[in-house]
Formats: structure tokens, C-alpha cells, sequence
């Protein structure tokens, strides 16, 4: 009885070399970040028509996602992709999924609207919402809004406060359009181009004389936009807006950051909507040279406060903090009451080192920086 003998060829497995990367590693962390990067689209259907949807990160089920509404003549790409993908943004965007929602036909590529068709109104866009919530099976958010997202998110949360931890509203406006602003506009549609009258709305007088590289890229954006008419439907819907009516005992119940920019077009109403609120969960966050733009102009130190928010709300706690804290010239306080042990109030000094807590926090944020 004879044995035959095969040959079998082992190749031998080296460990990598110290500072040697796996290409197969890498490659998967490549394909992770672009995913990441472009995050996954969705169309969610509501009441009220369909919402274009983009999803970044599996983040922390139990933590709230963050949702986004961008303004009038931008998308989500346009209007929040600058601070998002903002380098010291990441240490927020790993921890929380992030959910970025276009207002109906602003997408890009979106379908054309027939002439006579009946735009949602900004209650309506509002009422889509807890589709949203509901299609991705969130049980809370934190709103990140500008302009028109910001109202629209506004009311949201006044209409379901139990779904909303936290509100960051940029260049906010509650009020309706009076009869000055009524009468402004009605000269505005005779003299001025749709792109003229949005970018009117975006930037201040002093930035548009400047006519900056952004200016131009937005006026060029705009007038060019394939869904042109659809970008002016929604821009009429935000002129018909309706007054918010909120006073102190008509109010957000959750922590709120107004942000606003010293050269904005908006700067009067977001403090006006600042006296209106309860103090003591209201933080107003004046930016020096950031115009109508913060989250474009200045997305590091409106990064480093969205910090200071999520951490005030009990999240992030271990997060480091960079530039506002090594500033000598302002200073940074806020209370927020939260139900729970997530309770706290925070007060820093942004010339103190290493967060020293002083101990009488006083109950808004006001900073210029």
C-alpha cells in the first residue's frame, strides 16, 4: 500500500511593518469616508408631498440626530456643507447622525414644478417634519436652521416640543412680513431680478457692494439654477409666512442658540426673537465680520459654540475646546435647565485656562467674536 505524497505551498504571513499601512484597510476606510462624505439619499413621503433627504452617520441611538433646513435660493449641499465638513466639525459629525432636509423642490436635480402648481406653505413644510422623524425612526432631534429653516424649524418645535432637545437658529426671523416689508417687496418684483431680491435676503448692503467672490458664486448659482421657478415658490412661501406669536409664556421648552452675523441682513430680528425667549435656555451668539453667512464665513467659531451648546444640553462632555477658549476678549456664559440629571449650567471665560467654571453663571450667551 503506497502513500502519495502531495505538495502544498504555504505562504508565510509577515505581520506589517511598524508605520506600514494594510492596503485592504485602507481601502475600506476610503470607501467609508466617501459614503460618509456623500451620505445616503432618501425620499420620504408626507402629507404634504416629498422631501428629499440626506442621511451622514449610524451615530448614537440614543442621542438625538441632528437636522438641518437650509434658507431661500440654497440647498442643504449649498448652505451646510461648508461647516459640516469643517475639519473640527467631525469630532460633533461622528457622534450624531446627521440629517440634512431640502425644502420641497430645492434638491439638486430636482423635478420642475408646472406653472399654477400650490407650494407648501411654511406651516406645511413644518407639518412634514414628523415624517421624517418617523421614517428614520428618531425619537428626538437637534434643529440646525438659516433663514427660512430656521422658521420652519421654529415652528416645528412649538407644535412638537417633545421631539426636539435642542434649537441652533441662524438669521431667524418669527415675525410675519409687516406692511413697510410688504409694500419694499411689491417695488422689489418690479425692479430687481428673483436672484437680486433672494441675495437681498442672504447678505447685507455692505457685503454685496463688496461684491465678494461668494457673492458672485451665489448670484451665479441662483440665476442659472435649473429649478429656478421652484427656488421662487419657495421663496414666495417664506414672504407669507406667518407670525409665530412667541412671548415668554409662549416659548421653546428646549435650549436654544441664536446665531447671528454683526453685518446680517437679519440682525435686528434675531434680537428681537432673543428678548422674546426665556432667558434661561437662550443663548445669542453675535459673530463680528460673519454677515449674513456664519456657517460659510465663519464655520470654526460656529463650530466651537455648537460645542458649547451640545455640552450645555449634557452631550459631549469630554470634547476639547480650541479657539473660543484661548480668546482674551469676550466672554462665554449660559444656563440651560434641563429635566433630569441632565440638569447643569456652564459659564466660561473664554481668558481663563481650562475651563474654569466661576460660580454665578448668568442666563444668556452673548458673544461677539
Amino acid at each position: 500500500m503506497t502513500t502519495e505524497m502531495q505538495e502544498i505551498a504555504i505562504t508565510e504571513e509577515k505581520p506589517l511593518l511598524p508605520g506600514q499601512s494594510d492596503p485592504v484597510k485602507d481601502c475600506a476606510e476610503v470607501a467609508a469616508r466617501i459614503l460618509l462624505d456623500q451620505g445616503q439619499e432618501h425620499s420620504v413621503e408626507t402629507p404634504h408631498g416629498v422631501l428629499h433627504v440626506t442621511v451622514h452617520g449610524a451615530g448614537n441611538a440614543r442621542r438625538p440626530a441632528i437636522l438641518t433646513i437650509h434658507d431661500v435660493g440654497m440647498d442643504s449641499k449649498s448652505c451646510f456643507s461648508t461647516l459640516f465638513k469643517f475639519e473640527e466639525m467631525q469630532e460633533i459629525v461622528k457622534n450624531f447622525t446627521v440629517v440634512h432636509v431640502d425644502a420641497p423642490g430645492q434638491e439638486e436635480g430636482a423635478a420642475i414644478y408646472p406653472v399654477g402648481y400650490q407650494y407648501a406653505t411654511m406651516d406645511q413644510i413644518s407639518e412634514m417634519l414628523p415624517a421624517v422623524l418617523q421614517y428614520f425612526n428618531f425619537r428626538t432631534i437637534i434643529g440646525v436652521g438659516v433663514g427660512a429653516g430656521a422658521y420652519i424649524l421654529s415652528r416645528f418645535t412649538l407644535s412638537n416640543p417633545e421631539a426636539v432637545e435642542g434649537l441652533v437658529l441662524i438669521n431667524v426671523d418669527t415675525n410675519a412680513r409687516g406692511w413697510m416689508d410688504w409694500a419694499a417687496q411689491k417695488l422689489s418684483n418690479l425692479t430687481s431680478s428673483l436672484a437680486d431680491q433672494i441675495l437681498n435676503h442672504l447678505f447685507s448692503q455692505e457685503e454685496l457692494s463688496r461684491n465678494t467672490e461668494l457673492i458672485q458664486t451665489h448670484r451665479e448659482r441662483i440665476a442659472k439654477a435649473p429649478n429656478l421657478i421652484n427656488v421662487e415658490l419657495f421663496w414666495k412661501s417664506y414672504l407669507g409666512r406667518r407670525d409665530l406669536s412667541i412671548e415668554r409664556n409662549n416659548t421653546f421648552k428646549c435650549p436654544v442658540m441664536l446665531v447671528v452675523g454683526d453685518q446680517a441682513p437679519h440682525e435686528e430680528a434675531a434680537v428681537e426673537c432673543n428678548s422674546k425667549l426665556d432667558p434661561t435656555t437662550t443663548s445669542f451668539l453675535k459673530m463680528a465680520d460673519a454677515g449674513g453667512m456664519p456657517q460659510l464665513t465663519q464655520p470654526s467659531k460656529l463650530t466651537e459654540a455648537f460645542k458649547y451648546f451640545i455640552q450645555g444640553m449634557g452631550y459631549m462632555a469630554s470634547s476639547c475646546m480650541t479657539r473660543l477658549s484661548r480668546s482674551r476678549t469676550t466672554s462665554l456664559s449660559s444656563s440651560y435647565s434641563m429635566e433630569g440629571s441632565r440638569s447643569r449650567s456652564r459659564t466660561l471665560s473664554q481668558g481663563s485656562q481650562g475651563g474654569q467654571l466661576p460660580p454665578s453663571p448668568s442666563h444668556t450667551m452673548e458673544v461677539s467674536c
